[in-house]
């Protein structure tokens, strides 16, 4: 990879403010709405991994989890975390940024990504 690639939803504002902001530093980014092109589970356990875990990477705080039964809202394992992942990608913070050295992020904050980006 070669590219900066920003993974998220295509309706969600902080996505847009996020690619907003790399147009303005004159970054090109290579934007992937994961609800029409879903990233495969290998990728969403790497994302976890770099993270620092699925708690980090999915947003417990959304409306999509509020919604969610009960009995889904305790994974106890890693492949019950990827499921969720893998069925509800809205669950995952956005904006994720894996920088060409594949190095990943999630969210968006113009300090984190100057000194990422630098």
């Amino acid at each position: 990879m070669k590219t900066i690639r920003i993974y998220g939803l295509g309706t969600c504002d902080t996505c847009r403010k996020a690619r907003k902001w790399l147009a303005a530093q004159g970054l090109e980014a290579e934007f992937i709405d994961y609800r029409e092109h879903p990233v495969g589970g290998d990728v969403l356990q790497d994302w976890a991994s770099q993270v620092g875990g699925w708690e980090k990477l999915v947003n417990r705080a959304s409306t999509t989890w509020r919604n969610l039964p009960e009995a889904r809202k305790q994974p106890s394992s890693e492949a019950q975390w990827l499921a969720l992942a893998t069925e509800y990608p809205q669950l995952v913070k956005r904006p994720v940024l894996v920088t060409p050295d594949g190095a990943v992020s999630v969210g968006f904050s113009e300090k984190s990504w100057s000194a990422r980006l630098g």
